[in-house]
């Protein structure tokens, strides 16, 4: 039994880390596209692309209701079973579900767009850029249920490959065409409707990626169908009944980062105009959703990973009544994220300005990304703790967990906004993430008794935490101050680097010197990467280790 946990959690960790490195990459080159599409649209271009970017990620949410997540937990406890064949059945319906999805929000999507930019964002120039995103809404449904299905096989590789082939088709093709359509005389609006259309040319790359896993797949699955004894061929509408009694609660759990952002993108220029002019509040939008928004997603890199590969362990794991695995998998996905995020977060806010200088030119609106990144903290420990409740099956309640917390958004984004501004919208996201969860943490623990850390490990963690962040915050004042040369970019570039390391080292002494990782948990990490790790704690003091 023993050996089988040893498995499972290595599996775990293998599977985080394919996803992890993956989305990185992924993540890593959308911030840098935004560095040439903001010096060639500007702040209210890339306004008008963060529109367009973010109603099409929430509406593609509910285009696939969650479809994904309910498909790896549905194939996942087929194969847990050994009933491929079954598992074959309910990918081939979700497939059909998909392009028709697909199909009706592409036109949905093309005829709302002139009515949501006038009367909702007050950006009529979004309406061009929404449209022309709107055919990736046809495929992507497609790509998404492939990628369930994967998952539920714990086949990580097939994700993984086309999230990075779909970001590196979506740069290429959203920096030239906006590039070409400069070039060429265009204005601000149809640069950024060229830069949409990278969605599309990224859609259709990680399509063909999925095909090719599919297409190799079925060769290597035949002996597994001949194999099998026992085949209960179920009806489609069965199949459709089973993936959205779970899927439409997963949607709205799914849905709450992109809906917190879409709300964002809808509300932030009607909320700032009177008090700071139209020009004035939809380059505040475009530095939130523009900058702000992407430096807020890489924390979140490695909670979106370990969330899509806890689902199926956790859910196999609890259709077998294996409580003592479910709670050993939720406390090590927990303390991944945690672990992970934190440091990241220590580094973007302490030298946030520096950052932000280096990739766009300018420090303007430093202090909003660093209020948004902070609130990531909140954000990954909701998302994985989400996904854990998913593959225990408490999808209904996490649903209603989700709408609440979406009413919170946006109340407090309208009163707060009233008070202070863009960072009184800000900090209503941080408290919604907050608030979703505080609730979610409370019903995971009615159900499985767990701990991350001791108290005393927590109230250390805080307090280490807090004197860092306050430390990395006087060296980059400082640091400021020091270096000075004629190359501006180049003084950011140094200065968050030396922050960085110096936050990175300290970080690692921290965990080391307070035992936040024990031996059990470094038993399960890759052999390749324990070598690492043996080898850079040879450079370490023996007090810290």
């Amino acid at each position: 039994m023993d050996n089988e946990a040893a498995s499972v959690r290595q599996s775990l960790l293998r599977g985080t880390m394919i996803l992890a490195l993956a989305a990185f990459v992924a993540r890593f080159l959308g911030l840098i596209q935004r560095v040439p599409l903001q010096y060639l649209l500007g702040d209210a271009g890339m306004a008008t692309y963060g529109i367009a970017y973010n109603i099409y990620s929430a509406l593609l949410v509910i285009a696939t209701a969650g479809i994904p997540s309910a498909l790896s937990k549905l194939i996942s406890d087929r194969t847990a079973l050994g009933r491929h064949r079954e598992a074959l059945d309910i990918f081939r319906a979700a497939a059909k579900f998909a392009f028709t999805a697909g199909l009706v929000m592409t036109i949905f999507l093309f005829i709302i767009a002139p009515y949501y930019a006038e009367y909702i964002t007050k950006d009529r120039d979004a309406a061009l850029a929404i449209r022309t995103l709107a055919p990736a809404m046809l495929i992507f449904p497609l790509i998404a249920v492939m990628r369930g299905y994967y998952q539920g096989r714990q086949i990580m590789m097939a994700q993984g490959m086309s999230q990075i082939i779909e970001q590196i088709l979506r740069v290429i093709t959203a920096v030239s065409l906006a590039g070409i359509l400069i070039w060429l005389g265009y204005d601000q609006a149809t640069a950024a409707a060229g830069a949409s259309f990278g969605g599309v040319a990224g859609a259709i790359g990680a399509l063909c990626v999925m095909l090719w896993y599919w297409l190799r797949s079925r060769k290597q699955d035949k002996p597994l169908y001949e194999q099998e004894q026992f085949y209960y061929r179920q009806s489609t509408r069965a199949i459709y009944r089973r993936i959205f009694q779970l899927a439409i609660p997963i949607c709205f759990v799914s849905l709450n980062v992109p809906m917190i952002y879409f709300i964002d993108s809808s509300i932030t220029i009607g909320l700032l105009e009177g008090s700071i002019g139209y020009e004035a509040a939809k380059e505040t939008l475009g530095i939130l959703s523009g900058r702000a928004q992407s430096f807020a997603g890489i924390a979140p890199v490695l909670a979106i990973a370990v969330g899509q590969t806890i689902l199926p362990v956790v859910s196999s794991a609890y259709a077998q009544r294996d409580m003592e695995r479910v709670r050993t998998q939720s406390v090590l996905a927990l303390k991944v994220t945690i672990l992970t995020a934190l440091p990241i977060v220590l580094m973007l806010c302490a030298a946030a300005p520096s950052f932000n200088g280096f990739l766009f030119g300018d420090t303007e609106g430093s202090d909003i990304i660093a209020m948004l990144v902070a609130s990531t903290l909140f954000q990954v420990m909701m998302m994985t703790t989400g996904s854990i409740l998913t593959g225990l099956g408490k999808t209904y309640l996490t649903m209603r967990i989700v709408i609440l917390g979406i009413i919170v958004k946006l109340v407090t984004s309208i009163l707060l906004a009233q008070l202070f501004g863009i960072y009184g919208i800000v900090g209503a996201t941080m408290l919604t993430f907050a608030f979703i969860f505080t609730l979610y943490r409370y019903v995971l623990r009615k159900m499985v008794r767990f701990s991350i850390f001791t108290m005393k490990q927590w109230v250390l963690l805080f307090v280490s935490t807090a004197v860092l962040a306050l430390l990395g915050y006087g060296l980059h004042e400082l640091l400021s101050m020091l270096i000075a040369t004629p190359l501006v970019r180049l003084n950011d570039m140094v200065i968050a680097s030396i922050v960085s390391f110096v936050l990175g080292v300290g970080y690692i002494l921290l965990i080391l010197k307070f035992q936040l990782v024990n031996d059990e948990d470094l038993g399960y990490i890759p052999d390749r990467v324990q070598k690492v790790l043996v080898r850079l704690l040879a450079f370490v003091p023996k007090r810290f280790r």
